[in-house]
């Protein structure tokens, strides 16, 4: 097996001890341009923030997920090194070119849901192509919930158990 040529070895001069075609890139190197040499990979997570903080730009979304990911996702976020919530309710597929991504919403009363939607996808997408240059194939879209004005946050609720742990006293 001949010896692969390292970034030091290919700038020596050809005299100091390396072979002349290891000094030289081979032709079909020096024809790509230099964005195309090596690839970037993007973890499925990077994709999830930038679809969450997209979506979270839109007025009328109260919260990400479904009842059940907001309620752990409340308890996740008050244990230290936590993972963040940013990503919550969404999940992505993550080709080298292409991505797909299904995200769950909690709306806000009165909102106008194809509208929300429609706002939704186009900000998703927009962020996530331009800020990773990978297509986005579809945005599919799953409204768990309406929050209604007189309603309290799960993590309101959450905030109102006393963190003694003790019970709180029935009425």
């Amino acid at each position: 097996m001949p010896d692969t040529p390292t970034p030091a070895t290919l700038h020596k001069n050809p005299s100091s001890g390396a072979t002349a075609a290891a000094a030289t890139p081979s032709a079909g190197d020096s024809t790509k341009p230099l964005a195309e040499r090596g690839r970037t990979a993007l973890a499925v997570g990077v994709v999830e923030k930038i679809a969450g903080m997209a979506a979270r730009e839109v007025v009328g979304i109260h919260a990400l997920g479904s009842g059940l990911s907001r309620t752990f996702g409340a308890m996740r976020d008050r244990v230290p090194g936590g993972k963040s919530s940013i990503g919550r309710g969404i999940k992505a597929e993550v080709g080298e070119k292409q991505t797909a991504i299904d995200i769950a919403l909690v709306v806000e009363y009165g909102v106008v849901i194809p509208e929300l939607a429609r706002q939704v996808r186009e900000n998703i997408i927009d962020a996530v192509e331009r800020m990773t240059g990978l297509e986005v194939v579809e945005v599919n879209i799953a409204v768990n919930d309406v929050h209604l004005p007189d309603e309290p946050d799960v993590e309101e609720e959450e905030e109102e158990v006393p963190s003694s742990g003790q019970r709180p006293k029935l009425k």
